[in-house]
């Protein structure tokens, strides 16, 4: 059922934490100041279908608990709201933080932790798969013009750069091309 279903990304890091309850949970009017209508979540968004965490390092402790609560109950309630809303989404997050780290620091829950680590995919920085630059950069030659022409000479230099950036670095400089 889930994988018909919509899809729906966060960027966990981007915003305060009530904003990102509201805007995951939804919220019900008058619930704040500005609430002028009831608002869906986007747990409810993606009701049957995936919610993608970009940075799930970056959510607060006290959001934490109410994602987990979630997570293990299927259910939620809105910001200001009574009514439980049960859902069935399935949660994909992505990190560049070492989650177990921060779980020893205090600054990410064990049991959200263990909930969310129960498929793990390690992808290695750029700069440890120099093989996958040719590739990306065909792809990427592909997107944003065909018409550039990379020398062997431009390949050596891009397979030869650290890349900090990752393949969002790669991405930039080809389109900057």
């Amino acid at each position: 059922k889930r994988s018909d279903g919509p899809f729906v990304a966060v960027n966990s890091g981007s915003m305060p934490p009530d904003l990102l309850e509201s805007n995951l949970f939804g919220h019900v009017k008058g619930a704040f100041t500005g609430a002028i209508a009831n608002k869906k979540g986007l747990f409810e968004v993606a009701n049957g279908g995936t919610i993608f965490f970009d940075e799930i390092g970056n959510i607060p402790l006290e959001t934490q608990a109410k994602l987990l609560r979630m997570i293990q109950e299927r259910e939620f309630m809105r910001l200001g709201g009574m009514e439980t809303i049960k859902v069935d989404v399935r949660i994909v997050a992505a990190t560049n933080c070492d989650l177990k780290q921060m779980v020893e620091d205090g600054r990410f829950r064990e049991d959200l932790y263990y909930r969310l680590a129960v498929i793990r995919v390690s992808v290695p920085p750029l700069r440890e798969r120099g093989s996958d630059i040719p590739l990306l950069v065909g792809h990427f030659a592909q997107s944003f013009g065909p018409q550039l022409k990379i020398t062997p000479e431009d390949m050596a230099k891009l397979v030869r750069h650290s890349w900090p950036g990752n393949v969002r670095e790669l991405r930039n400089v080809m389109e900057r091309a």
